[in-house]
């Protein structure tokens, strides 16, 4: 199989990508990386010596891809389908990559800020940056839930790479504070996400490794 996919279920980052994959059902061979296992966390930087995932590899065109959206729109470009994630409209595209860009760096950065505190040995808490994500994440609701007031999707009526950014964080962010009953059309959209078959597909995936999360 020409594409393989370095990955954990857990991670919200690499279930952006599965989005993706499983939207235009794109042949792909899976492997999970356990970055606590010492001998896991040494393959994978072998591969990627960043030591992030997620991670794609095209044997078929000797590519290496990190970093999520890259390889949404590298999926797009070569192992097209039915859901076109960025638009070829530049204006359009434009407006999809800033709302991709928006739910990565405001809900899902802050969020993994939030949750990896919670992890960290006694004493060494950041209470402060903990406060700081909250605030980042809650101004974040209050601009999504004005925008879904008129949308079905992050970006109109077609679901898009934005959409694959959205779900993921969403889920977690809602169990580290708490969305559903303060904000109407945020609400009603992360329903319509969950809804989506490639996104449901995605979280019964992860559902096996939800005791890892600490939220």
């Amino acid at each position: 199989m020409s594409l393989t996919f370095y990955f954990h279920p857990l991670s919200s980052y690499c279930q952006k990508v599965l989005i993706a994959l499983y939207e235009n059902d794109t042949p792909f061979d899976g492997q999970i990386v356990d970055l606590m296992s010492e001998t896991g966390r040494a393959d994978y930087l072998k591969l990627w010596p960043i030591g992030k995932m997620p991670l794609l590899r095209d044997e078929a065109r000797n590519r290496l891809i990190p970093e999520t959206s890259i390889i949404i729109e590298y999926l797009q470009r070569f192992y097209g389908g039915p859901t076109v994630f960025v638009p070829d409209d530049v204006e359009q595209a434009l407006h999809v990559r800033l709302r991709d860009r928006f739910f990565d760096l405001y809900v899902s950065n802050p969020m993994q800020k939030i949750v990896t505190d919670k992890l960290r040995p006694a004493g060494q808490n950041d209470p402060a940056g903990v406060v700081d994500a909250k605030s980042q994440i809650e101004t974040a609701y209050k601009l999504i839930d004005k925008e879904m007031a008129t949308k079905v999707w992050a970006c109109g009526e077609a679901f898009t790479l934005a959409d694959c950014a959205a779900a993921p964080p969403l889920f977690y962010a809602d169990k580290v504070l708490p969305f559903r009953d303060r904000y109407q059309h945020l609400a009603a959209y992360f329903e319509r996400l969950q809804q989506r078959p490639s996104y449901a597909r995605t979280l019964r995936e992860a559902e096996p490794y939800m005791k890892m999360f600490p939220g």
